[in-house]
């Protein structure tokens, strides 16, 4: 479950792009979507990383059991696994929306 942000209406420009992370011994690649040089979405390989205010993340967390806590973002933020996810896709589009603005 990638999002596809061309299908989510209220974003306006943004920028994309890659950058490679060392975790261990391996090297995975993440994608960093930015509005004016400050992130608002990261999706790696697994985990799609959301900006969010500490309410609205804490209240995700105790909701969903595939929702934690963002590593990027740290507690202004949460992370998503995307295999099984519980969230649906509309959810998913509010929650990317609500980080561009806040962004």
């Amino acid at each position: 479950m990638v999002p596809d942000l061309s299908k989510i209406s209220g974003l306006g420009n943004y920028t994309e792009k890659r950058e490679e992370v060392v975790d261990g011994e391996n090297t995975k690649s993440r994608k960093i979507y930015q509005k004016n040089d400050k992130a608002f979405l990261v999706i790696n390989e697994n985990t799609i990383e959301i900006r969010t205010d500490d309410k609205l993340g804490k209240f995700l967390r105790e909701k969903y059991e595939s929702v934690m806590e963002s590593r990027y973002f740290g507690r202004g933020g949460i992370e998503i696994v995307t295999i099984g996810h519980q969230l649906s896709d509309e959810e998913l589009d509010d929650l990317i929306r609500l980080s561009y603005n806040l962004s």
